[in-house]
């Protein structure tokens, strides 16, 4: 495998790994980036941007990266927490006063971030256009009955939580989420990341699509879901499929339309060194600038939701906006959040290394979470630390 990129001393073995990817777990193409206190320490990127294979992948191809958008997203609300404009603990009905109906006058903010507002569903799914065109979504879920009682539970918002966050945004600024993230994000730090590409990015887009689960090979551990899981998953009655189905039919995610529209919850798109850039700077400066003060990333990582996920159907840990580390989410250590995306992408940060990671690929998997490849790159920077 010809893998492009570089690597400082020390962190070989994570190239090391990222050649493994290919050569032993399926791997099409992918890029990792790291940081470490604010200085890029891996840029490595191979394999081909096409299902095909004749495109190699270069070193400016992003990727859409499905919910490791849900990570960059989620500092919009709290740099506006950070910056005076939003209370979490104020019910989202007195920023988005149609909120209120069926039963959500008491869903807070803090409830969106942690995935406690009791809406992962639609009771009437969207079509591909209306779920792309910005409005259907937020105006399905301000007449949507929660599912269970807003700060009671949790469970994970796979689509919902794009619209919630999108329309808090724009009631309390006039401006879309995509918007914000370029002007207040992606400009400042120099990102190659887009909630809304425009025309011009296209030509850097890979085609994302599935690829086979590898075979176990070479001690390469193996896992399938518990049967509760699968049982889920195959019950189109069950919090779990309705929540992923939230959109029917699935909208196409090579699509120009797609990748043009606003979808905060899963249509992001990225280059690794992006999305590790960004979760630098949330822990601390990079060439100048920091997002979060020291107060923001606490409410970052601090758990909000812990335990049995009634849409995941594992236990899940959430800080506001953020997964955190745990068996449903592995990442570096016991203080790091962050967000994967379903199919193999992911980001996160651990503010005691100083590291920053992030990882995405075309190659397409079944799982939520805890992709063997993404955990290969993992283990292999715990090791280099």
């Amino acid at each position: 495998m010809d893998v492009q990129g570089t690597v400082a001393a020390g962190f070989e073995p994570v190239r090391d790994a990222f050649v493994r990817n290919f050569e032993r777990l399926g791997e099409r193409g992918a890029a990792v980036a790291v940081y470490r206190d604010g200085r890029k320490v891996v840029d490595l990127w191979g394999g081909s941007r096409d299902a095909a294979g004749r495109e190699p992948w270069a070193l400016d191809t992003a990727q859409v990266v499905r919910s490791a958008t849900k990570g960059v997203a989620a500092a919009v609300p709290l740099l506006l927490h950070q910056r005076g404009h939003i209370d979490l603990d104020a019910p989202v009905g007195t920023y988005w006063p149609e909120f209120k109906a069926a039963g959500k006058e008491r869903v807070l903010v803090r409830h969106l971030l942690s995935h406690r507002a009791g809406l992962p569903v639609l009771d009437t799914p969207l079509t591909p256009a209306q779920a792309l065109d910005g409005e259907s979504g937020p105006r399905a879920l301000a007449a949507q009955r929660p599912v269970w009682e807003p700060g009671a539970d949790h469970g994970y918002h796979p689509h919902t939580y794009g619209w919630l966050i999108a329309e808090l945004v724009r009631r309390v600024t006039g401006r879309t989420v995509g918007r914000m993230v370029a002007e207040e994000i992606a400009r400042p730090l120099g990102l190659d990341f887009w909630i809304g590409l425009p025309e011009e990015e296209r030509r850097r887009v890979g085609r994302i699509g599935e690829v086979a689960e590898p075979p176990a090979a070479g001690g390469e551990l193996r896992l399938r879901p518990k049967r509760s899981v699968a049982e889920a998953y195959a019950d189109p009655g069950s919090l779990t499929r309705r929540a992923f189905g939230a959109v029917r039919p699935a909208p196409d995610e090579n699509a120009a339309g797609f990748h043009a529209a606003e979808m905060p919850a899963s249509g992001g798109i990225a280059t690794a060194r992006a999305l590790a850039r960004v979760y630098a700077a949330m822990i601390g400066p990079v060439d100048g600038h920091r997002l979060f003060a020291p107060a923001t990333l606490t409410l970052a990582r601090t758990e909000e939701s812990a335990g049995p996920d009634r849409v995941l159907v594992v236990s899940t840990r959430f800080g506001l906006g953020y997964m955190l580390h745990g068996p449903a989410a592995p990442m570096l250590a016991k203080g790091s959040f962050g967000h994967p995306g379903r199919g193999g992408s992911l980001g996160f940060a651990d503010p005691e290394s100083g590291i920053a990671f992030g990882y995405v690929t075309n190659g397409m998997r079944r799982g939520v979470t805890a992709d063997p490849r993404a955990q290969a790159l993992v283990r292999a920077v715990r090791s280099a630390l």
